[in-house]
């Protein structure tokens, strides 16, 4: 079978920033990775010790392991980024790897890596042939692949095809014999993945303070919306918002993503604050409101 061109770093984004790195096997995206970001700090789990000679960077920390057998040696939330491709191809149970590097992903961390598409032409051809003499490796298609990741802990999974072209005229006897053809796949010979451990926006919300003062903005707010001393509780959280630096956006996103019932809490921030920074978070929120009722009108989520 066909070896894996060395392409996940171009599911990067511009806005990520890494400090901690774990590259799985995959040590070709070592120097890359240090180039890209200078000041990280890189680690490496590889099983072959003269791959990790030949690939040997002084600045990276090596660890000599089979990761499909042995717990990684790090703390839990550790990374802010796993590397690697085609990490589920050589395991007994995928699920239980998956769910593990999600342990060692920090909230707003991510899991980059690939598979194998069963449901390219070059596999089917085979099969249709006889020719396929055994499967020593795990194959899969890409709604299997998403669903494994979602019930691996993962909230956000994006994919990005890497194509190879199948000969004039074969596509389209594979889809006159029943097999379907949405978004190219049948030419998609492997899937790129990135896999994020929270939603974009509320990964943002917690990469700008740290889990206490969330938790504790999270009980001020529910405490609001559910009337509990309500006067206090808003005062309370005025006195935490000078305390830590929040700002307008930020508070009208996490109340957006914390509260169920804003019109009951609105009503209650108005009513017991006396801080121009009422009207900011206030509009700030209705204009993510009027785009929500855009985007549903407009069929985003038809």
């Amino acid at each position: 079978m066909n070896k894996i061109k060395s392409v996940l770093l171009d599911f990067l984004q511009p806005e990520d920033f890494f400090e901690k790195i774990l590259v799985v096997e995959s040590l070709e995206y070592l120097a890359p990775l240090r180039e890209k970001y200078p000041r990280a700090k890189i680690f490496a789990v590889v099983s072959d010790e003269e791959l990790a000679e030949k690939f040997f960077d002084p600045s990276v920390e090596f660890h000599i392991m089979d990761y499909t057998e042995e717990r990684l040696p790090f703390e839990k939330e550790f990374f802010d980024a796993i590397i690697g491709d085609l990490t589920l191809e050589l395991v007994v149970n995928p699920q239980d790897i998956a769910a593990g590097f999600s342990m060692y992903l920090k909230q707003t961390g991510v899991w980059l890596t690939s598979f194998r598409n069963i449901r390219h032409w070059s596999i089917i051809e085979k099969l249709m042939r006889g020719r396929f003499g055994g499967i020593v490796s795990r194959m899969y298609a890409k709604i299997e692949f998403e669903r494994l990741l979602y019930a691996s802990f993962y909230k956000e999974v994006r994919m990005m095809p890497v194509i190879k072209s199948a000969p004039k005229g074969l596509i389209d006897r594979l889809t006159n014999c029943g097999f379907e053809n949405i978004s190219n796949d049948l030419e998609t010979e492997f899937w790129l993945v990135r896999a994020a451990r929270s939603m974009p926006e509320l990964s943002l919300l917690k990469s700008m303070f740290t889990s206490e003062i969330r938790k504790k903005l999270s009980i001020l707010l529910h405490r609001i919306e559910y009337n509990i001393d309500t006067e206090e509780n808003i005062k309370n959280f005025w006195e935490l918002y000078d305390e830590v630096g929040l700002f307008p956006d930020y508070a009208a996103a996490f109340i957006r993503a914390t509260v169920i019932h804003r019109k009951n809490f609105y009503e209650s921030l108005k009513k017991f604050s006396d801080r121009f920074e009422v009207e900011e978070i206030l509009s700030a929120a209705e204009e993510v409101d009027d785009m929500e009722s855009a985007h549903v009108a407009g069929g985003i989520f038809k």
